[in-house]
């Protein structure tokens, strides 16, 4: 039985003869296709970004790519989106971008405009960010073999003096803040797809965190214990991996986490979940509880962190259990993701 046509409640496994689409889309079964195929011929975990010994220096060091269809969305591009992920990436280790690398695979095909349109974008959200591309690389393949343009970039990065962040180092007691509303970018990205008429209501959050990261480091430093941007996968995806790295459980208090009128209207129209969509310009924190409203205090005076607040805590378990507090006062589990809610949204 082909699995992409299957209509019942099977769940797909890495074990069947082919990737599905949902293998890459931050959930379960992504998880399952590291775990089992990809991390057990490596040498370590595969993780967003790693901490790499330099010599006296402590380096960060990130890889990304991206495939987001339409390439072109309400609040950014394949371009900025892919400086900002990787940069994003670096921050939540506690880094700020020291070089970036840009590598391209262009189909035969491609309109030379739309190619200088992206590259165009792509010096402008570096120049923003303050960090220059170093090096690359191009590709040209088969027309049909790689859906107009993907993009891999890879950011090297400087560690902040006080940063010892790590999603293992989530704690009992950890409060868990949020930087933003959510939801914003896999919306966008749908609506620009799916001509839904929704795009001068919703754009995406795409932006760079690295500079509220240092502000956090500054006003906690070690007692900013993780830090995760919610990307593939929603905040849902962010918040189990918090846990199930730290070995805690995660209690959240679901009106308190801000969803947009237009994102909660859109979602409600598609049967989506807002914590399960894509973010790209929001982070979630687990913070020592002494230190959590000086970080609170920081992020409010950046303003990609204007609108943070506290959304939950962390608990003694059931280890890798996230729950939530609904508006009238019962609990729902919140799950990681099984696959694809929205495919191909970074």
């Amino acid at each position: 039985m082909n699995p992409q046509a299957c209509t019942d409640c099977t769940r797909p496994s890495v074990d069947q003869e082919r990737i599905l689409l949902g293998h890459g889309a931050g959930g379960q079964l992504m998880a399952e296709l590291l775990n089992d195929v990809i991390t057990p011929h490596l040498a370590a975990p595969v993780e967003d970004a790693a901490v790499v010994p330099f010599g006296a220096a402590r380096a960060v060091l990130s890889t990304d790519g991206f495939v987001v269809t339409p390439r072109f969305f309400p609040g950014g591009d394949i371009g900025s989106l892919a400086v900002h992920g990787t940069v994003n990436d670096l921050a939540m280790r506690g880094a700020a971008p020291v070089a970036l690398c840009l590598a391209y695979v262009i189909e035969e095909g491609l309109p030379t405009a739309e190619l200088r349109a992206v590259t165009a974008s792509v010096a402008a959200a570096a120049r923003a960010v303050g960090v220059p591309v170093v090096t690359g690389d191009t590709k040209v393949v088969n027309r049909g073999c790689a859906d107009g343009l993907f993009v891999t970039t890879t950011g090297l990065g400087r560690l902040h003096p006080a940063a010892r962040v790590s999603a293992t180092r989530g704690r009992r007691g950890d409060v868990v803040l949020l930087s933003g509303p959510i939801g914003a970018h896999g919306t966008a990205i749908l609506t620009a797809r799916e001509g839904l008429g929704l795009a001068s209501d919703v754009a995406s959050d795409s932006r760079p965190l690295h500079r509220l990261v240092a502000a956090m480091l500054d006003a906690g430093g070690e007692d900013v214990h993780a830090l995760r941007d919610p990307t593939r996968g929603g905040l849902a995806a962010a918040l189990n991996e918090l846990a199930a790295a730290g070995r805690i459980g995660i209690e959240c208090d679901e009106p308190a986490v801000p969803v947009p009128a237009a994102v909660a209207s859109a979602c409600d129209l598609l049967g989506l979940d807002p914590f399960e969509v894509a973010n790209e310009g929001c982070l979630v924190a687990l913070v020592h509880p002494r230190a959590a409203q000086r970080v609170l205090a920081a992020m409010r005076a950046r303003p990609e962190g204007a609108d943070a607040t506290v959304i939950g805590e962390a608990t003694a378990g059931p280890p890798g259990r996230v729950t939530a507090r609904t508006l009238v006062g019962s609990h729902r589990i919140v799950d990681l993701p099984l696959g694809e809610q929205l495919p191909r949204i970074c």
